[in-house]
């Protein structure tokens, strides 16, 4: 059976560079992309230790440039591209609405949604042409729920689940498969920052059924299962990975 051939954005940190090693250690050709090229070349000596083909490319996901690159580097150097996990994310400006700037909304919405739609474009034409491939997006559960301080990383959130449902039924009869996975409070240096204290983050983890914050590694497991076969008839769905953060 052939390998699949994985393209993770943002995956440098946190849970995109959990998935890149999920992916590795079950043999899969894993592409790697980000702004950092030295990251990016120890990630990928990381992800061979395990006896994955992997690659580094250097891409912006806020230029379209860049992300064509990206998307045609992985079927140059692989031949197709069976996964793609949009990942890549910023929490932008944290802070009431009246400290608001259209810089400050555009910094945000360029990454997380703009991100999200220019990397869809061109996965969805290489996809196409092949007749398979699972498409997931990294939301979060402020993708459909309010936060205080929070609102345009909210907005952003929320648009990339829309975006992600419309899309899936745009290519259903396609052979391609668009969904989301949403974490919950998970621990990583985007959480320390969006929290800004310990107070705040203890007060965050309160509010978890299960007690806990996430790990990296609890949502590149979902993100694994979402993308294989084993979720084949599953499409369109928003999937949370938040120790019970949304069920009350």
């Amino acid at each position: 059976m052939n390998k699949p051939v994985i393209l993770i954005t943002g995956a440098l940190t946190g849970i995109g560079r959990a998935t890149a090693v999920a992916f590795a250690r079950k043999g899969a050709k894993v592409v790697v992309t980000g702004r950092r090229d030295e990251a990016g070349k120890a990630l990928v000596e990381e992800l061979r230790s395990f006896g994955s083909e992997a690659e580094f490319i250097n891409a912006d996901v806020r230029n379209e440039d860049d992300v064509r690159n990206m998307v045609d580097k992985t079927v140059e150097r692989f031949g197709r591209l069976d996964v793609a996990v949009n990942n890549a994310a910023t929490e932008g400006a944290v802070g009431p609405i009246t400290d608001q700037t259209a810089q400050s909304v555009a910094l945000t919405f360029d990454t997380n949604v703009l991100g999200v739609v220019l990397s869809m474009k061109h996965e969805v034409r290489v996809m196409q042409a092949q007749g398979s491939g699972s498409i997931i997006n990294i939301s979060s559960t402020y993708g459909h729920k309010g936060a205080a301080y929070a609102s345009i990383y909210v907005g952003a959130k929320h648009a990339v689940e829309g975006i992600t449902k419309s899309v899936a039924l745009e290519l259903a009869a396609s052979g391609i498969r668009v969904n989301a996975v949403s974490p919950g409070p998970t621990d990583t240096g985007m959480l320390t920052r969006f929290t800004g204290t310990q107070e705040n983050k203890a007060a965050l983890v309160a509010q978890v059924p299960l007690g806990r914050l996430g790990l990296s590694e609890d949502l590149a497991n979902a993100i694994v299962f979402i993308a294989s076969d084993e979720a084949s008839f599953i499409t369109g769905h928003v999937l949370n990975v938040d120790g019970g953060h949304t069920a009350n």
